[in-house]
């Protein structure tokens, strides 16, 4: 939510125009507005009306004989009809980006015009999701295929357009930055270039269905690469009325190719095509599938068991509740980054903090969406879940533990109050037990323990063991607890001190795991290079060749 009490300070001096004093193609009307890139409007999406979403193959937008009809996770009507391609139609993909070379699209030494198209495109996206009426209307189409408060996805927008903003002008030709060594000799000299892969995927989950994939497809155009784009069919209406958007910002229409598939048909796409580089973020398991079938040629952003922990010192009880709150609840829990479990030092039970969470957690309404469907897990499933951890010894549920009541989610999808349970931290380190505790849930659950000055140790034991490291909190303003566990942990985004969160990741720094080879990241120069480049080098060796040189003795 402070991203979007930030929008609303900023928005409210520098954005009046309106969408059409950008683009003269937008047109608004008082009563019925239509924005001239939108094929849908979002409030009108219904059982009665049903959204159609299409694909994009060499620049063109196709239908498929195939229709994979999405329920409204609010209400279980058919309301989206997705053109599904099967294992026969992905000909057309293939051919698509077998078309790309392995030197891409541009790079340093090719076409380093589209260097600044991108920059130009992207300058014009920035713009447009600033605009009132075009971040209003990606706002309520998130909600409507991944139910959360319009803050949370209002934010969504926001980093996305500041992240347009950042790569407009010429920094997307500073993401090709080259350097220069001098050589052993006159006219010799070593150039280190960042060089594109040629065709690429870009796989992305349901649960950001904005920010995730248009920064990585994007970081992707911007290094010269051909993507292919998949969406989780769930959400991918945002994305594709993204891409219709950047098309009315100038991107060619055959620079990226957009299906929509179940698994086995883009499992199958992805083996035959043989993208030189595939970005997948998404569950750990499909992660490990997908890196064996593409032999390594792959960058992950996994799942995330993201921890925190609240050291001895104690301060702002109410601030540090609020975030602890938030990092656990928001968007119902469905994000990466969500704080799976909390770790409270005994002088943080003397005070309000657990009785806090549970009043906060109680604010959480269906109707505002401050909690919803949950996407990926079903409610019985995560009933089992909590029934199974309170067999363990000492173990006991602190608050919800039930169904949201008056609500008329479908059964395949989850729905239940925000809910911690508490286990002992020795427990948790049982090997019996170790497991099921730190298996995630994608909702509103939370392992809540305590430890002791004494068992700090513990902690870092129970760190350790975990397989997933993308976020982590260290809430304190102690330098040497701060150092303590940021020297014994791996988190990839790791935040410290009083105001740590596990979530909300803004677009001006690096959000990806670490400890882990394949890991990818996102929002950042640094991002952009390591996942959508390689590293060339050059080595100019003009000579001369030195006077009265002559051919040496073999060697």
């Amino acid at each position: 939510m402070s991203v979007f009490r930030l929008s609303k300070g900023i928005r409210s001096n520098v954005c009046r125009k309106t969408a059409s004093d950008y683009f003269p193609s937008l047109r608004f009307s008082r009563l019925v507005h239509s924005l001239g890139f939108a094929t849908v409007k979002a409030e009108e999406i219904s059982g009665s009306q049903p959204a159609e979403v299409h694909n994009l193959v060499q620049g063109k937008w196709i239908k498929s004989a195939n229709w994979n009809t999405i329920v409204d996770p609010l209400n279980g009507e058919s309301f989206i009809k997705v053109s599904e391609v099967d294992e026969i139609g992905i000909k057309p993909f293939v051919e698509s980006l077998s078309k790309c070379p392995k030197h891409g699209m541009h790079n340093p030494f090719k076409s380093p015009e589209r260097y600044l198209l991108y920059g130009d495109i992207s300058a014009k996206a920035g713009h447009m999701l600033s605009v009132p009426e075009v971040s209003d209307f990606f706002a309520k189409l998130i909600q409507r295929v991944a139910p959360k408060s319009y803050q949370q996805a209002l934010g969504e927008v926001y980093v996305t357009g500041k992240f347009l903003e950042n790569f407009s002008g010429d920094q997307v030709r500073f993401l090709a930055r080259s350097f220069g060594v001098p050589g052993n000799h006159l006219g010799q000299q070593s150039h280190g270039f960042r060089w594109p892969y040629g065709a690429v995927a870009v796989i992305t989950p349901f649960n950001f269905p904005l920010e995730i994939p248009l920064l990585q497809l994007m970081g992707a155009l911007y290094m010269g690469n051909k993507p292919v784009l998949k969406v989780d069919s769930k959400v991918c209406i945002v994305m594709e009325q993204m891409l219709r958007l950047l098309h009315d910002c100038g991107m060619p229409m055959d620079d990226v190719d957009f299906i929509n598939s179940d698994g086995k048909t883009m499992n199958k796409l992805l083996l035959e095509a043989k993208p030189r580089m595939t970005l997948f973020t998404g569950s750990s398991r499909v992660a490990d599938k997908l890196a064996y079938d593409l032999n390594g040629r792959i960058k992950l952003e996994d799942a995330g068991f993201d921890w925190k922990i609240l050291g001895p010192d104690v301060h702002e009880v109410d601030y540090v509740s609020w975030v602890c709150d938030q990092d656990a609840y928001a968007c119902s829990g469905q994000k990466c980054s969500a704080q799976s479990m909390l770790f409270i030092h005994e002088n943080w039970s003397k005070t309000s903090l657990l009785s806090q969470l549970i009043d906060l957690a109680a604010r959480r309404k269906l109707e505002d969406l401050t909690i919803g469907p949950v996407l990926t897990c079903t409610t019985e499933a995560m009933l089992d879940h909590m029934k199974k951890l309170l067999q363990i010894p000492g173990s006991k549920l602190l608050f919800g533990g039930v169904e949201l009541e008056n609500h008329s989610i479908p059964s395949v999808y989850g729905a239940i109050k925000p809910t911690a349970v508490f286990v002992p931290i020795e427990e948790i380190l049982k090997g019996e037990n170790y497991e099921l505790v730190t298996k995630e849930i994608f909702g509103p659950f939370q392992i809540i323990t305590e430890y002791k000055d004494n068992q700090l140790q513990l902690v870092l034991d129970a760190l350790e063991k975990m397989h997933a490291h993308l976020t982590a909190a260290v809430v304190t303003n102690d330098p040497f607890f701060i150092q303590e566990v940021v020297g014994k942990t791996v988190n990839g985004t790791t935040y410290a001190g009083l105001r740590a969160r596990t979530t909300g990741a803004p677009q001006n720094h690096w959000f990806g795991p670490a400890g882990d080879p394949r890991g990818a990241g996102i929002g950042t120069p640094e991002a952009i290079k390591l996942v959508w480049s390689c590293h060339r080098e050059v080595i100019y060796d003009v000579g001369p060749v030195p006077q009265n040189w002559k051919i040496p003795p073999s060697t």
